[in-house]
């Protein structure tokens, strides 16, 4: 999780004798060049964009060259995040060290992204403000192109996948603190979603600090909805899951679009 530098590698020197193949390659260089962004141009097609590109690629290497207080902000304000628009503010309480997604998510959920390859998983818990709820939010950086990704958005959609309680994400439990108890029998409310304008999928999964077991545990979408009678929705923890999960996809956003504007 700490920040990373690439020593650049020194260029070697040019031969004389390779000016004139040189000058030959840069003109017909520009041609292609030219020919090319006239395509984009006419086309529109932003897949083209040699900056988006690189900005999705590089947003694939953000678990380990963007600082941890960045990805998980040590303090999130939820300002209108709670039920009928109340403001909510989160602490986090700790971050797991960065793992494989086999350590991570439970199988069947590991198998559900399968088709974009996972290549790192950093998460970190917070607690709300009142102690009363804990929320493990994460973050699954994966090997898939912008049309992969796009892909696996759909068919999460499509098929209501992050709706289904055998893909709920796993808790980070953090010994001595609030979250101690925070198990898997504890997860009383989660979400789920896949970008496309990143190689990540951004997820959280809330419950009660006090380490109690949650029988019905219900989607934030689900149990964000009003007169919903489960004491998951009655309690507000898909409003905790959702909120956080938000406030960091949010944070992730900024640091892709900050990339791609730095690079045009």
């Amino acid at each position: 999780m700490a920040e990373t530098t690439t020593r650049l590698r020194p260029v070697p020197a040019r031969h004389p004798g390779r000016t004139i193949a040189a000058v030959a390659c840069v003109v017909l260089g520009l041609g292609l060049i030219g020919g090319a962004a006239t395509g984009t141009w006419l086309t529109g097609d932003s897949a083209a964009d040699p900056v988006a590109g690189n900005s999705f690629t590089a947003a694939r290497s953000f678990w380990h060259t963007v600082p941890v207080d960045t990805l998980f902000p040590s303090t999130l304000d939820g300002a209108g995040a709670g039920p009928g628009g109340a403001d909510r503010t989160w602490t986090r309480i700790a971050v797991a060290p960065d793992s494989g997604c086999a350590a991570a998510l439970d199988p069947l959920l590991v198998s559900a992204l399968g088709q974009a390859g996972c290549v790192r998983v950093v998460r970190a818990t917070y607690a709300d403000a009142t102690s009363s709820s804990v929320t493990t939010v994460g973050l699954v950086f994966t090997q898939a192109d912008p049309a992969a990704m796009t892909a696996l958005r759909a068919r999460f959609r499509d098929q209501h996948l992050s709706e289904r309680a055998d893909l709920m994400p796993r808790t980070f439990p953090v010994p001595g603190t609030l979250a101690a108890g925070f198990g898997a029998r504890q997860r009383a409310s989660w979400t789920v979603n896949v970008l496309d304008e990143a190689p990540v999928v951004v997820y959280a999964v809330s419950g009660f600090a006090d380490g109690r077991a949650v029988s019905d545990p219900q989607p934030a979408a689900k149990a964000m909805v009003a007169g919903a009678t489960t004491a998951p929705a009655q309690a507000g923890l898909g409003f905790e899951a959702k909120g956080i999960a938000d406030r960091i996809e949010r944070g992730l956003r900024r640091h892709v679009s900050a990339g791609t504007e730095a690079a045009r």
